[in-house]
């Protein structure tokens, strides 16, 4: 059975607007003789939730509310939402820089956080000084600290400058000496804010591995508030979503990551999204539809079967020939996975209509969001027309056997390959 190692129960974190305090002496006196008498605020007006875009008519917001969730023992948790979701409150209050309003957070050992540049460091003390600062706050021995110090500096590259001032270090040097501190005294829950984004690309890259050794090699447990869905995929497997302060989702990392980005989870029946036509000189795209083969255009995408996307197009000049079609299929992070397009000129296109089919094989694509951009190009060389995001579908699992190891494999494509022994 999975060892709890953090138990969240009704959280909630109440902010007041404005000005700190109610403002006069009677609005003090009267809230606290309410408190004794046991009644609620009566200057508080409830209802308000954390949405920046609507004016509401309270004097108080709440940042969190009625948060609820478990990790287990070795688990790596992404905790995502847009500015302002209550992500960093949230990782505040885990790590007592702030308290809630309400609610009981239940920890069985000690947490190290990483939430803002220089956060827990004094600027005043070298960077060797901040080490031994930071592990007495986490309550380790100096004997502790010694056996752990060289790995410390050397896995944050700042061996040169570890004798002088950290007032002296650049953001990035900063964060790179604070995370290596964090992630080496051996905390039993790391807590990483966003902060790794001020790193760069090299570090961010060793991080996350060290976080992953973390979690899988010692059993250790991480929370990571990122916007970069990347590392989150890469890094994690389970994933919570936060919305104006609650949460909106809460399971495997794939569908969080797809809820996030507007998805609203991997497991959705499908609806291909094909905005408008474009009707041009050359050319009049009537429309661009994807489904399984054999099925309807009603029923979900699925993985393990063969995937048909049907382009209807009119061409309206009598050189036809000397246009193609391209594809580039994206996925829901807007990288580029790959383009395709008629590379043995197989296609027999006509002036007028045409129905043109590309079939993807069946257990290629992965479940997930994904879009395609259309180029359509003259001679082979110059494009004439390009869309981004024209179409937007979603592929969903097809009962496939995962594995018991990982539940989902990584990527979003499944290329059969030829073994050989």
């Amino acid at each position: 059975m999975s060892e709890i190692i953090l138990k969240i129960e009704n959280l909630s974190k109440q902010y007041r607007l404005g000005t700190v305090g109610t403002g006069t002496l009677s609005h003090d006196l009267n809230r606290w003789w309410h408190k004794v008498r046991g009644l609620e605020d009566p200057f508080l007006k409830i209802g308000d939730v954390n949405d920046r875009a609507t004016k509401g008519s309270s004097d108080y917001v709440w940042a969190l509310k009625d948060i609820n969730f478990e990790v287990q023992k070795g688990e790596v948790l992404g905790i995502i939402g847009k500015n302002g979701a209550g992500k960093s409150t949230l990782l505040k209050i885990l790590s007592k820089v702030t308290g809630p309003s309400t609610g009981s957070i239940k920890s069985n050992g000690r947490i190290a956080s990483l939430l803002e540049v220089g956060t827990g460091f004094h600027p005043e003390l070298t960077g060797r000084e901040n080490i031994y600062l930071n592990g007495a706050i986490l309550g380790m021995t100096k004997a502790e600290i010694n056996a752990k110090i060289d790995e410390i500096v050397s896995f944050s590259g700042c061996e040169r400058y570890i004798d002088t001032p950290v007032k002296r270090y650049s953001s990035g040097m900063t964060v790179r000496l604070a995370f290596s501190v964090a992630a080496h005294l051996e905390p039993d829950i790391l807590v990483i804010d966003e902060v790794l984004a001020v790193g760069d690309a090299e570090f961010q890259k060793k991080a996350i591995g060290k976080m992953q050794d973390i979690s899988k090699g010692e059993g250790r447990t991480v929370l990571f508030v990122s916007h970069n869905m990347a590392a989150v995929k890469s890094l994690c497997t389970r994933g919570i979503v936060l919305e104006q302060g609650c949460i909106a989702m809460d399971g495997n990392v794939e569908s969080a990551v797809s809820y996030y980005l507007g998805g609203k989870g991997i497991d959705m029946l499908n609806k291909v999204v094909f905005d408008k036509e474009f009707n041009k000189e050359i050319f009049h795209l009537h429309g661009i539809k994807l489904k399984n083969v054999g099925s309807s255009e009603n029923e979900p995408i699925v993985e393990d079967k063969e995937i048909e996307l049907i382009t209807d197009i009119s061409f309206k000049t009598k050189d036809f020939h000397r246009f193609s079609l391209t594809y580039h299929m994206v996925n829901e992070l807007g990288e580029v996975m790959f383009s395709f397009f008629d590379k043995h000129n197989k296609l027999k296109l006509a002036q007028g209509k045409n129905e043109i089919k590309c079939i993807i094989p069946k257990s290629f694509l992965q479940s997930g969001n994904f879009s395609l951009t259309l180029f359509i190009v003259e001679d082979k060389r110059r494009s004439i027309f390009s869309e981004r995001d024209i179409v937007q579908f979603t592929v969903v699992n097809g009962h496939r056997d995962l594995g018991v190891y990982m539940g989902r494999e990584p990527g979003y494509i499944t290329p059969t390959f030829i073994w050989k022994s």
